[in-house]
């Protein structure tokens, strides 16, 4: 079985050890960090040419166990496919189909639904699940998902008494700090009936019913008729899919009145035309985390926001600071796999570990994107209510 392995293995020196269901065992390098152990002899033919998504399946069905620190398990699972795997991004650009509710509503509870003790265990205080900002890039999370939340509504230029639409407001965090600390009232819609339960505990428990409403509601419902001042949206467009954000567009267009402000923070895309990324790590992701989610490239979802009326005037990379982000969540999760085991089944449990871990690294090479893009619906005369600089954001 050994010998159906590619010598080019042994001339890597990675700091990997394969372990047979045998006992039988092989070093490619000097003091493995990472173990791992093959279950299933048909996946030793698979080692000779394997992707991403080959070994995040076997592990993820049991058919391979990984031993070691999980950042470190990604790395060297990252470098054994690249040197194996003839190229990468040589992928055809995917064929994009509308999405319809059913299968966004579908998509959102599979993703957000799975246990809200579970996502407590690795997010921060507030449970934001979404890009933290690191003014400093030493911050712990909870300070860099404060430091996220006060960045959104400066960029946004929230006032007292203002009206706030949340497009995807997850478990509130963000409606319920921009109510507490910005004085606006809030309107926050989600998919998923997890994250509205416990976010409507948590406007009760702080006493914010007066100014934050959330509800189960699709973003193709949303009024039209301008009553928002502003609008965010964050960690949503992911979900959209490609051939539905010129709708999206329009939707958030007519949500906001003139001069109204829009923002958008989510992940995008390393390539214009969409082509697969990183070796199969892309179709990990689809198969078993964000089932249906299309990650536009930043060209597209500029070209979207224009087409539907709004001008685009602010546009920040924040992709390092989600490389961390992760690797924070990662560790959470890490430091708590016992009490994650009792909360979420056992594959589930998996594909989280090899999600969160893989992601960071994802990130931290470049593969994927986080932008926040600041968009406004001019005036009727193109005038708009923007000062004549950012300063007032990182005043």
């Amino acid at each position: 079985m050994l010998a159906q392995l590619p010598p080019v293995l042994r001339e890597l020196q990675l700091p990997l050890r394969l372990r047979l269901w045998d006992g039988k065992e092989v070093q490619f390098g000097p003091d493995p960090t990472v173990t791992m152990v093959v279950k299933d002899p048909g996946l030793v033919s698979l080692l000779a040419n394997p992707s991403l998504d080959t070994l995040g399946s076997a592990y993820v069905e049991g058919r391979l166990e990984l031993e070691g620190p999980i950042l470190e398990v990604i790395r060297v699972g990252d470098a054994l496919t690249e040197a194996l795997v003839s190229s990468e991004d040589n992928g055809a650009p995917p064929e994009y189909a509308a999405h319809d509710k059913d299968t966004d509503a579908k998509a959102i509870s599979y993703h957000y639904d799975l246990s809200n003790d579970f996502y407590q265990l690795w997010l921060d205080r507030e449970m934001v699940y979404s890009c933290a900002y690191f003014p400093t890039g030493s911050e712990d999370l909870d300070t860099a998902q404060v430091a996220k939340l006060h960045l959104l509504c400066r960029k946004l230029r929230l006032k007292a008494g203002e009206y706030l639409l949340d497009v995807g407001c997850g478990w509130g965090g963000l409606a319920r700090f921009a109510a507490r600390e910005y004085g606006v009232r809030v309107f926050g819609i989600t998919l998923s009936r997890e994250q509205l339960a416990l976010g409507r505990e948590r406007v009760k428990a702080e006493g914010l019913e007066g100014q934050v409403e959330l509800e189960l509601l699709d973003y193709r419902d949303l009024p039209q008729d301008g009553r928002f001042d502003k609008a965010v949206s964050v960690g949503m467009f992911e979900h959209v899919g490609h051939a539905n954000l010129l709708g999206y567009c329009q939707r958030l267009f007519g949500a906001v009145r003139d001069g109204g402000l829009i923002m958008n923070h989510g992940i995008t895309a390393r390539h214009p035309d969409g082509r697969p990324v990183a070796r199969g790590a892309g179709e990990f992701i689809d198969r078993y985390v964000f089932p249906h989610g299309e990650l536009p490239h930043l060209s597209t979802m500029v070209a979207q926001l224009s087409l539907a009326g709004l001008e685009v005037v602010d546009v920040e990379s924040l992709r390092l600071h989600y490389a961390r982000t992760l690797e924070l969540w990662s560790g959470n999760l890490e430091a708590r796999l016992e009490q994650a085991a009792q909360l979420v089944p056992e594959q589930a449990l998996r594909i989280w570990r090899l999600y969160l871990a893989g992601c960071s690294h994802a990130f931290q090479k470049g593969w994927i994107n986080l932008h926040q893009i600041l968009a406004l619906k001019p005036h009727v005369d193109g005038s708009h209510e923007l000062p004549w600089s950012r300063a007032d954001i990182y005043a």
